[in-house]
């Protein structure tokens, strides 16, 4: 079984997995297949499982979870740091605990050890599908449901809070009114969305990255190939005897970056872990440095191109 480096994040008693089991497919899978992949995820080496309200996946999630623990996987819930999401129709001052509250029922759980705003804005409405109208989209209360968050973790319900898709302007706000300040900011990072503006702003301010769509999603409607499909990181891996999945998460990895990885086959699940025992060049280092930069996700893309919704987008 892979060992997994750990990371320390501010105001955090538990340590995090450097690499996270991500549980949203495209399309969404049902729950048996996401349980069984959470389960071999966990006999492969996860002890990290990243989740949101919105991806559907808390409730197999939770199930794995507790199947893990009858079998004998892993011997207890501490065991496990599981991560999830506070959905934008919830992203009111006097939602946030109860939305809190419905996640861990779906989880079956009596805590997270992280809990994220999903995206920093809120919705009026509960919405079926996407995009929606301009007129449900808000702007966040930012300081109400700061203190919802940290309620949550006075509460006992969550050990550690942070926030997901958050500019630099945004996390200025929160951190000047908050309490307890965002432990962890999870966005896009890749070698192509290298974000390095973001990660030297957070490494100032002390709040750990977490990369989502390390390979780019490749086979969702937001992602593409180009990360996969890339001859400067392939050439890279067949230089050095790896996958070109293999190099570009260990690119995030020696950016001082943790990482949310969804993978539900098995054999990439397993290679993906492969990444601790090797470095790359500097030479390598400087090639990935140069690759053309394009962003693959926004929120204009799941909620429409609405003029709060690109003046996020714009700086994010």
């Amino acid at each position: 079984m892979a060992e997994i480096p750990s990371v320390n994040l501010a105001g955090v008693e538990k340590a995090m997995p450097v690499i996270g089991m991500g549980t949203m497919a495209f399309p969404p899978a049902d729950l048996e297949t996401t349980k069984a992949a959470v389960l071999e995820g966990i006999k492969a080496g996860y002890r990290h499982f990243d989740t949101a309200f919105s991806y559907g996946s808390e409730k197999a999630l939770g199930e794995a979870v507790a199947e893990a623990l009858r079998l004998g996987l892993v011997e207890s819930r501490s065991d496990l740091f599981i991560t999830t999401k506070l959905w934008a129709s919830f992203a009111a001052p006097d939602q946030i605990v109860s939305a809190c509250k419905a996640s861990l029922e779906n989880l079956k759980l009596e805590y997270v050890d992280m809990y994220l705003i999903h995206w920093p804005v809120r919705l009026t409405e509960i919405v079926k599908k996407t995009p929606v109208p301009e007129e449900i989209v808000k702007a966040l209360d930012m300081k109400g449901v700061w203190e919802g968050m940290e309620e949550c973790v006075n509460l006992g319900l969550t050990k550690g809070i942070g926030v997901s898709n958050f500019p630099c302007k945004f996390l200025e706000e929160i951190l000047s009114i908050a309490k307890i300040p965002p432990a962890v900011n999870q966005v896009e990072m890749n070698p192509f969305w290298q974000q390095k503006k973001l990660r030297d702003f957070c490494k100032e301010k002390d709040i750990h990255i977490t990369a989502y769509s390390p390979l780019g999603a490749n086979n969702t409607k937001w992602g593409d190939n180009r990360i996969l499909g890339n001859d400067v990181l392939a050439d890279i891996a067949k230089s050095m005897g790896k996958t070109t999945a293999q190099v570009a998460l260990r690119w995030v990895y020696e950016q001082g970056v943790s990482i949310a990885s969804k993978s539900f086959n098995k054999e990439r699940m397993r290679q993906n872990l492969e990444i601790f025992d090797w470095c790359l060049s500097e030479e390598d280092l400087d090639k990935i440095s140069q690759l053309p930069q394009t962003k693959g996700v926004t929120l204009a893309a799941v909620l429409g191109p609405h003029p709060l919704v690109l003046e996020i987008d714009a700086s994010l």
